[in-house]
C-alpha cells in the first residue's frame, strides 16, 4: 500500500476518521516502552476479573520504566474508561502511590520476565509428526465452506448483526463502522478487529482519537492464532491439536504463508484465557494477536499482497453463542 491512498480507495468510509489521521505524540509514548511493558497495558481486564490489582501493577511497571506520575495517570484513566465500570479517581491515584513505594526495589525493566512463553519446539514436533494438515483441517470442519459462503457470510455469522466492526485494507486505515454500512464491501478488504467495537473511536495510550484502540474495543469475542513459523500443514496440526480442548470456530489461510484460528472466547474470565494463551505461545504461536484491538486477516477477505482470497477451511458455528 503507499502513502497516497484514501481512506476510500482503503475501504474506509468518507468522512470516517481513519488510523492515518491521527497525530503522533511523542512525549510520554508507550511506543518508547519495553515489550514486556506495551503488552502489559494491552491486556487490561475487564471489571471482575482483576482490574484493580492490573491498575496497581501497570502503575508500577511504569515507574519501573522512568514515567512519572502525570503520564502515569493519562494513560491508566485511558485504560479504566474500557473496563465496564465507573473508575473513580482516587482508585487510580492509590494505585499510583502504593506503586511508587514498590518501584524501587523492583529490578530495571531490561532484567524483567518475558510476559509470553517462548516456542518448545519438542512439544510443536510431538503434535506435528502426527501428520495431520491443511485437508484435515478441511475435513473436520462441522460445516463444509463452499464459494457462496464469501466474506459477508462470515461477518454475520462471527459477529452480532448489529455490532460495530473495526475492518481494513491496510494497517494504517482502518474505519469503525456498524455492521449495514460495510454490507457490500467486505470482500475487498483484509483486516478486521476480532472482536466488537463500542464505539467508533476511542482515545488510545498516547491520547490521540483514533478509530481502533483498546479504550473503543470491547470485550474479547476471539483470540486468534498465529504462527510466524512452520508450514501451513504444520500449523493446521497445531490448531486441530488446540481444539481439542478449546472452542474452535474457523480457521482460514492467510493468502501468504500462515494459517489462522479463530477460537471463541466470549465471557470467558481473563485469567483463563491468558492460560490459553501461553499455552499456544508454547506452540508457536505470535502473541501479538493477543491484543484486543490487533487487526487480523479477515475470513474470504482480499490479501492485499498476494491478490489471493484468505480461504476458509474450517469453520464451526455450533460454537458461536
Amino acid at each position: 500500500m503507499t502513502a497516497k491512498e484514501t481512506p476510500e480507495t482503503q475501504g474506509g468510509a468518507p468522512g470516517v476518521k481513519t488510523e492515518r489521521s491521527q497525530s503522533t505524540t511523542t512525549g510520554g509514548s508507550v511506543k518508547q516502552l519495553p515489550t514486556w511493558a506495551r503488552d502489559l497495558l494491552a491486556s487490561p481486564p475487564t471489571a471482575g476479573a482483576g482490574f484493580h490489582g492490573w491498575l496497581f501493577r501497570c502503575a508500577r511497571a511504569l515507574f519501573t520504566c522512568g514515567r512519572d506520575e502525570g503520564d502515569i495517570r493519562q494513560i491508566l484513566e485511558n485504560a479504566a474508561a474500557a473496563c465496564g465500570r465507573h473508575v473513580p479517581g482516587r482508585e487510580i491515584g492509590d494505585a499510583i502511590k502504593n506503586a511508587q513505594r514498590t518501584a524501587n526495589t523492583r529490578q530495571p525493566y531490561a532484567q524483567e520476565r518475558k510476559p509470553w512463553p517462548e516456542a518448545d519446539e519438542t512439544a510443536r514436533r510431538a503434535i506435528t509428526a502426527s501428520g495431520a494438515g491443511l485437508c484435515d483441517l478441511w475435513e473436520e470442519s462441522p460445516v463444509r465452506p463452499d464459494e457462496s459462503m464469501d466474506a459477508e457470510f462470515y461477518a454475520d455469522a462471527l459477529f452480532p448483526a448489529d455490532a460495530l466492526l473495526c475492518v481494513a485494507k491496510a494497517n494504517s486505515n482502518a474505519a469503525t463502522l456498524p455492521r449495514g454500512e460495510w454490507r457490500g464491501r467486505l470482500n475487498g478488504l483484509q483486516y478486521v478487529v476480532p472482536s466488537p467495537m463500542i464505539t467508533r473511536t476511542g482515545l488510545n495510550q498516547d491520547g490521540d482519537e483514533t478509530p481502533r484502540c483498546l479504550q473503543n474495543t470491547g470485550a474479547r469475542r476471539y483470540i486468534v492464532i498465529e504462527a510466524d513459523t512452520g508450514t501451513a500443514d504444520e500449523q493446521a496440526a497445531i490448531l486441530l491439536h488446540l481444539a481439542k480442548d478449546y472452542p474452535l470456530a474457523l480457521a482460514l489461510h492467510s493468502g501468504g504463508k500462515s494459517v489462522h484460528g479463530w477460537f471463541y472466547a466470549a465471557g470467558q474470565p481473563e485469567e483463563s484465557l491468558r492460560l490459553f494463551m501461553r499455552r499456544a505461545c508454547r506452540l508457536g504461536a505470535d502473541y501479538h494477536t493477543f491484543t484486543r484491538c490487533q487487526l487480523v486477516r479477515l475470513p474470504e477477505g482480499l490479501n492485499a499482497k498476494t491478490g489471493k482470497r484468505q480461504r476458509v477451511y474450517y469453520f464451526n458455528p455450533q460454537v458461536i453463542l
